[in-house]
C-alpha cells in the first residue's frame, strides 16, 4: 500500500466514516475543475493548489504521522485560492453557468474544509495533536 493508501487508512481509523465521505466530497469537487480548465481560470487555479497540497500533505504524514497539523497544507495554499475566487465574484454567473454553480460549490467546501482546519491546526500546535 502506498503512502496515500495509508494516509487513507488512518483517517478512516482514527478520524471515522464521516470524515472518510468528507475527504472524498472535497476530491470530487476538486476533480469536478477538469472540466473547466480551459474556460475558467478558477479552475486553472484550484488545481494547481493542488499540486503543493497534495504533495505536502503526503510529506508531512510520511514525517509526522498523522494529527491535527495534516491540515496546514490547506491552510497555506487555500486560504490565498480562497481570497482569489472571491475577487472575481463579478466573474461566477452562477445562474447562468456551470462553471460558476461549481465555482459556488467549491468556495463553500474549501470554506468549511478551512474552518475546520483553522480548528485543527490550532488545536495541534497548542498540543492536542489527535
Amino acid at each position: 500500500m502506498g503512502l496515500a493508501g495509508q494516509l487513507s487508512d488512518s483517517i478512516a481509523s482514527v478520524s471515522g466514516a464521516l470524515v472518510v465521505l468528507w475527504v472524498n466530497f472535497m476530491g470530487l469537487v476538486i476533480l469536478l475543475a477538469i472540466p473547466f480548465l480551459i474556460t475558467r481560470k478558477e479552475a486553472r487555479w484550484t488545481l494547481l493548489s493542488m499540486v503543493f497540497v497534495i504533495p505536502l500533505t503526503l510529506w508531512m504524514y510520511k514525517e509526522f504521522g498523522y494529527s491535527r497539523l495534516l491540515g496546514l497544507p490547506h491552510i497555506i495554499f487555500w486560504t490565498p485560492l480562497l481570497i482569489y475566487l472571491f475577487s472575481r465574484k463579478d466573474r461566477w454567473q452562477v445562474r447562468s453557468t456551470l462553471g460558476g454553480k461549481w465555482i459556488l460549490l467549491l468556495i463553500c467546501t474549501i470554506s468549511i474544509s478551512l474552518v475546520m482546519d483553522y480548528i485543527n491546526v490550532a488545536r495541534g500546535l497548542f498540543g492536542q495533536l489527535l
